[in-house]
């Protein structure tokens, strides 16, 4: 794992492959100890109509698409959404993330949010040739609404080096995304022959 001295020079290098933009207030290489980079929330919230549905599922080759299931919140700086109680929101980070092929991370909440309820993520890995915001996965667990604004610390990033290093792009639907996407599922078809099975 990279510390935060490594992650520093790597994004001041422009011939390192990565790269996180905006540097706001650059990355504190203070002190070597620290592991991560911390990430800020951007403006960008995408909540699910609970009203279209009456539930997700994932066995269905009929899933309706993410206009129909999804409403778009844009929030300027300076102003703020509210996570209710039991409540997930998808947003995304204010900063553009490039990893090159040799590096590798994930992304995990501030433990100083989580306490109160905030959790980041569900699938944090950040796979070698990303290109994007990265989309977090916020979820309220707590019992106090949240009032999240848009440009805070929101999560931090871990990085590590691949040891072989892969070739080409990582292919993934959410490559060079800029705002936070619910995107498409397909059933697994080995999924949908066990379903299909009776005792």
């Amino acid at each position: 794992m990279l510390n935060i001295s490594e992650i520093n020079a790597l994004a001041l290098d422009p011939t390192s492959g990565f790269g996180i933009s905006p540097l706001l207030n650059g990355i504190n290489p203070t002190n070597s100890r620290t592991a991560s980079a911390d990430l800020r929330l951007g403006c960008w919230f995408v909540s699910l109509r609970t009203e279209r549905y009456a539930e997700f599922d994932f066995m269905s080759s009929a899933l309706p698409s993410e206009d129909f299931l999804t409403q778009k919140t844009y929030v300027p700086f300076g102003k703020s959404f509210v996570l209710h109680p039991r409540s997930f929101v998808l947003a995304a980070t204010l900063e553009w993330i490039k990893t090159p092929d040799y590096l590798g991370g994930y992304v995990t909440g501030k433990s100083s949010l989580g306490r109160r309820g905030l959790v980041i993520e569900t699938a944090p890995g950040v796979h070698p040739g990303f290109l994007g915001c990265l989309t977090l996965e916020l979820a309220n667990v707590g019992e106090v609404p949240l009032r999240l604004h848009p440009g805070m610390p929101i999560c931090q990033l871990f990085l590590h080096r691949i040891t072989s290093a892969s070739t080409g792009r990582a292919e993934t639907r959410f490559r060079g995304e800029r705002q936070p996407k619910l995107g498409t599922y397909t059933p697994d078809p080995i999924a949908l022959i066990l379903a299909r099975q009776r005792k």
